[in-house]
């Protein structure tokens, strides 16, 4: 069981411009269990092994474990993470780079992909590119969440569409992610090998508000992003809230379900 990091401030009013590595990693329990499930349906050896969306590098000692001869490289396009992940593990290598973008200087056994797809616009199209970058027989490995009709995902942007936050946050981008049968027909279809599933994980928090201080971690942030300094405390105290309403405390903890969609491809020829 965790709970959010002690240095968060409540009212929200600072810059939220950036990714804060230690109120994200106030949650790694949560975000490295489906990480590990997915990198253990990952078959065979690899010698080159890529993580795009790497974040703070925390779950590389994952990919060590796995593959303990393998040179691993960790992508981000948050200067915040890889600074963090940098400075936490310098034998590793770490860049920054966008996912959408990266080439490889030559194709890679596996590339893996935690939590990070869904939020690049239009990522199922970018799945056969990303695919291309892999040898012959590589695996190319993400998990994304399945949660966007969660009561988290829906108070926050219900909120965000009324006045006097509407004027703000009207057309923001929103992370998203389709079901493994989808991704399923698409690669399939393609000429891969895939195996594919999801899981819903019931995480069990501890501390005050802990559902908002996960989410302000991550999902939030395009909201409170777009939001001026001034509306973000009134905002952060409703959603607070609303969010206690939906996920109330139990004796031994405040329950969080969270669904995520798994995918495991190998490249056919």
């Amino acid at each position: 069981m965790t709970g959010p990091p002690a240095r968060v401030d409540p009212t929200y009013g600072g810059s939220v411009s950036d990714w804060d590595p230690p109120q994200y990693l106030g949650f790694a329990d949560e975000r490295s269990r489906p990480f590990a499930d997915l990198i253990a349906r990952v078959p065979g050896p690899a010698s080159t092994v890529v993580d795009l969306g790497c974040g703070a590098g925390n779950l590389t000692p994952i990919l060590r474990g796995r593959w303990p001869e393998a040179e691993v490289t960790g992508i981000d396009s948050s200067p915040q993470m890889i600074e963090r992940a940098r400075h936490d593990d310098p034998s590793t290598t770490y860049l920054q780079a966008d996912i959408a973008t990266w080439r490889p200087e030559r194709p890679v056994d596996v590339i893996v992909s935690n939590a990070a797809l869904q939020w690049v616009p239009g990522h199922r199209s970018l799945l056969p590119e990303l695919i291309g970058r892999l040898r012959d027989g590589g695996r190319f490995a993400f998990q994304v969440p399945g949660n966007f009709d969660a009561p988290s995902h829906a108070i926050l942007h219900e909120l965000a569409g009324r006045e006097p936050y509407a004027a703000h946050t009207t057309g923001i981008e929103r992370p998203d992610a389709a079901g493994p049968d989808v991704y399923l027909d698409d690669l399939t279809g393609q000429g891969h090998r895939v195996d594919a599933w999801e899981t819903t994980y019931l995480h069990v928090l501890t501390g005050p508000d802990p559902v908002f201080e996960c989410a302000w971690s991550t999902g939030a942030r395009p909201v409170l992003q777009a939001l001026p300094q001034e509306l973000r405390a009134r905002f952060g105290r409703e959603y607070r809230a609303a969010l206690r309403e939906a996920y109330p405390p139990r004796p031994y903890g405040t329950v969080l379900p969270f669904r995520r969609v798994f995918v495991v491809v190998e490249r056919g020829g």
